[in-house]
């Protein structure tokens, strides 16, 4: 068997959403777990829409998810190949000119939908004769190209929905090429999928139609439908079942990374998503590739959830050692982060960047927040000499509940308070070793330290 080759193949229209992530991801994963090729072709023949900074995006956002890919093609620099293409389906007699304007098109459409039955092209362009392809010529009409489908059953195996079937009279002739000689995404990903030998091709289940077709369309063009294997993933909902679009700014990679999200964390996420497995953080890609079974993603459309993307992330940091997390810390201006540190505080912070703000607590001046000063009074007679360790809070604030008979809140609250300044944050039996005796003395007075 020959060695696999899958491919990605994003618009540099946009940025890189969730959705696309998922479908990068799934399409790397498969690949590198079978050893096989991966492609990144970007579909940047749109010209008015496509933009070198959506270009630059998609690369640093599959950078950042640590996607690498063996070799990227650009079909803006192929167009060559696909009017090759169209010459040769045209001297074949399966594409052929049509002139009909979008608002006869429309017209058509709604009558058909009006009678109940499917807005199905009519071939109405097969039956022009030359002298009415001259006048529409002459009018100013400029043609636009549809590919003659065979009425023959089009059937294949699904890698994840199973059998698939369609009959190809109840498809509509597609347009591939458009009144500006332009190729649509039809004839251009099928010709360049050919080109390259791809043999896995897995996307959105938006596609499935695209796929029947694509099957008659490569063997028109005298290549082996059969070679091909073909995957349709359900698109991602939102967490209330609504549909997800990659302009939603939020969901872009680029917004997550900004936000502080690990990309591991997101990877693990959406690898598990869908699937009949637990969604638990993977530690490297390597742990993702070697869980990975293309069987186990499912049918049913899964919902994102940024609440528990946030719960992913966490647990990603909690179960990290220092020697894991230092490259990520020097990567945030964290280098100062040793240890020591990291070991006391890792598990109780949700990003990375959590560390920056607990570490300023603990070695930057603050003003304390004073809400009780004669409590405090008494906390500072009763706080422990050093050295300290994570036992010296439970010690300290025993012995202040026997003193003063205080509990919960009223006992742990005003010492927060004036120790960091803040109502709420990590675990303080983790906090004041790090403050130190001297500051923690300086807050308690309700000085600046």
């Amino acid at each position: 068997m020959s060695t696999p080759i899958l491919r990605f193949a994003p618009s540099p229209t946009g940025l890189l959403h969730i959705g696309n992530a998922r479908t990068a991801l799934i399409n790397w994963l498969f690949a590198r777990k079978n050893k096989a090729t991966f492609i990144l072709r970007l579909d940047d023949t749109d010209l008015a829409r496509s933009e070198q900074q959506y270009e630059q995006a998609i690369y640093e956002d599959l950078k950042w998810l640590g996607l690498s890919y063996d070799r990227i093609e650009w079909q803006s620099k192929r167009l060559r190949e696909y009017e090759k293409a169209a010459d040769a389906l045209k001297a074949s007699g399966r594409l052929y000119a049509c002139y009909e304007t979008p608002e006869e098109l429309e017209f058509k459409r709604r009558r058909l939908l009006s009678q109940g039955r499917p807005p199905i092209y009519d071939r109405a362009a097969l039956n022009l004769t030359p002298e009415e392809h001259a006048h529409f010529l002459k009018e100013g009409r400029k043609p636009h190209w549809r590919f003659k489908l065979m009425s023959e059953a089009i059937s294949w195996k699904d890698l994840i929905r199973g059998e698939i079937s369609f009959e190809g009279e109840n498809l509509s002739d597609p347009i591939l090429i458009r009144e500006d000689n332009s190729p649509v995404y039809t004839l251009s990903s099928v010709v360049d999928d050919i080109d390259f030998g791809i043999t896995h091709v897995i996307r959105g289940e938006d596609h499935i139609t695209n796929t029947a077709i694509q099957l008659q369309l490569i063997e028109a063009l005298g290549a082996d439908s059969k070679s091909f294997t073909f995957g349709h993933v359900q698109y991602l909902l939102g967490e209330q079942g609504e549909s997800l679009s990659k302009r939603i700014g939020s969901l872009s990679l680029r917004q997550l990374r900004e936000e502080g999200y690990e990309a591991c964390a997101l990877a693990s996420y959406l690898a598990k998503l869908g699937t009949s497995e637990d969604i638990s953080p993977a530690l490297s890609l390597d742990q993702l590739i070697s869980e990975f079974d293309i069987s186990h993603v499912g049918r049913a459309a899964p919902r994102f959830s940024k609440n528990m993307l946030d719960r992913m992330n966490a647990r990603l940091l909690h179960h990290q050692s220092y020697n894991h997390a230092q490259a990520r810390l020097a990567e945030e201006g964290l280098h100062y982060i040793h240890e020591e540190f990291w070991n006391m505080c890792h598990g109780n912070i949700n990003k990375l960047m959590d560390l920056k703000h607990i570490w300023n607590i603990c070695t930057q001046e603050l003003a304390p927040k004073i809400e009780d000063a004669s409590y405090l009074e008494e906390a500072c007679r009763s706080l422990p000499f050093e050295p300290w360790s994570s036992e010296t809070w439970v010690i300290w604030t025993q012995a202040l509940k026997e003193k003063t008979g205080r509990k919960g809140k009223d006992l742990f609250m005003p010492l927060r308070q004036a120790l960091t300044g803040e109502d709420h944050g990590p675990e303080m039996k983790e906090l004041l070793p790090l403050i130190g005796r001297e500051k923690a003395l300086k807050r308690l007075q309700g000085k600046v330290a």
